[in-house]
């Protein structure tokens, strides 16, 4: 199998922040969008552990010791896959 390949199938079983049931623990694979690269000013970035603590409008993680509000339309822009 290809890297390329590989890399397809892993953003293929990944989900969106938004499908994320609250209380779960997940890994960000993928940040896409127009608001990622603030998203990554502020640490949240690819390869990191996060739990989703709320669900809403807005939605609160807990990433690396601190809690974030993001929307939920940025929080679409994020994939993640469930910790292993």
């Amino acid at each position: 199998m290809s890297h390329a390949l590989a890399a397809d199938l892993k953003i293929d079983s990944a989900m969106t922040l938004n499908q994320v049931k609250v209380g779960c623990d997940v890994q960000i694979r993928v940040l896409s969008g127009p608001g990622c690269d603030r998203l990554r000013d502020l640490g949240f970035c690819e390869e990191l552990q996060l739990r989703k603590l709320t669900s809403g409008r807005n939605m609160i993680c807990s990433i690396c010791g601190t809690r974030m509000a993001i929307s939920k339309e940025l929080a679409e822009q994020v994939l993640v896959s469930p910790v292993r």
